[in-house]
């Protein structure tokens, strides 16, 4: 059994600014990750200069992500074949993203659109021995008016995995964007667990007083997302049950959501994150003194 590494998320266009203080924090990996357009960051260089900070200190990169709607826009398919055939110069194989969606159409409806890019952008993974993971955030959208990314409920990664059959493309998956659908993650991730490829440390906590006054079409906020340590879920069920399946990856902490940690206190939350988590999945390793 491999110990999972507990990371963080960092926007690309900071990635060299910040890495060394994740580094002198404490964190064991870390997320690369762009939303929309890469900006003005060129993967070739960029890989090289994070190695380099990197050095020495056993950090590695979990993961490097294109947050995208590669169903709509040809420019958002052809980056992220762009960070598929390039995620090896950062030394991870995961390539995490959004299934994407089509304005005006269900979940359902844009199906076959996205069976058809992603078998292709899936194969292309393949021969790159690059795993795919398709984050399950709603991004604000719904079964029958999805934004940028239909991947956000079961049903529908029932009908993607359907469509597209491989080892080499799953799930990155984090309670809190199941919470605010009322779905209880623990019991989401026993089933799923074997087809998640990499795992977000964010939490939520859901006011089910809320619900029951006001309901869930949004005349009240009933569900905040907040860092783990401060949310409803228990992440040492999380732990066990990835360690269950024989997970590899790492949790990486996706900060920047807490409306109470947030601002000058977003370090302290991050430290306070990663140490929860460390306590979560049993500290660090130790040795039997009887196996040397």
């Amino acid at each position: 059994m491999k110990q999972i590494l507990i990371g963080t998320c960092i926007p690309g266009d900071r990635a060299l600014e910040w890495i060394p203080h994740m580094i002198d924090i404490g964190y064991e990996s870390i997320s690369i990750n762009f939303h929309m357009s890469l900006g003005d960051v060129n993967l070739e260089e960029l890989a090289p200069k994070v190695k380099e900070m990197l050095g020495d200190s056993s950090v590695k990169v979990g993961s490097l992500g294109f947050y995208c709607n590669p169903l709509q826009f040809k420019e958002h398919k052809a980056t992220l074949e762009q960070v598929i055939d390039l995620a090896e110069l950062f030394e991870t194989d995961i390539v995490s993203t959004f299934a994407g969606a089509i304005e005006g159409k269900t979940v359902e409806e844009a199906m076959p659109v996205f069976g058809e890019v992603f078998r292709d952008l899936t194969k292309r993974a393949e021969d790159k021995n690059i795993k795919i993971a398709i984050e399950n955030c709603p991004m604000g959208g719904n079964w029958e008016r999805p934004t940028c990314n239909i991947a956000f409920n079961p049903k529908a990664w029932e009908m993607m995995f359907n469509e597209v059959d491989s080892h080499n493309i799953g799930l990155e998956w984090e309670p809190a964007h199941q919470m605010i659908q009322l779905i209880d993650p623990i019991t989401q991730l026993r089933k799923w667990a074997p087809k998640i490829i990499h795992v977000h440390g964010k939490d939520a906590t859901v006011d089910m007083d809320a619900v029951r006054r006001l309901g869930v079409f949004g005349a009240h906020e009933f569900a905040v997302q907040r860092m783990p340590g401060f949310g409803d879920t228990n992440w040492r069920d999380i732990f066990s049950i990835l360690h269950t399946v024989g997970y590899e990856s790492d949790v990486c902490v996706e900060g920047y959501h807490d409306p109470i940690y947030c601002g000058e206190w977003e370090m302290t939350a991050q430290i306070h994150a990663l140490n929860y988590l460390k306590w979560c999945r049993g500290g660090d390793f130790v040795p039997n003194p009887w196996d040397k």
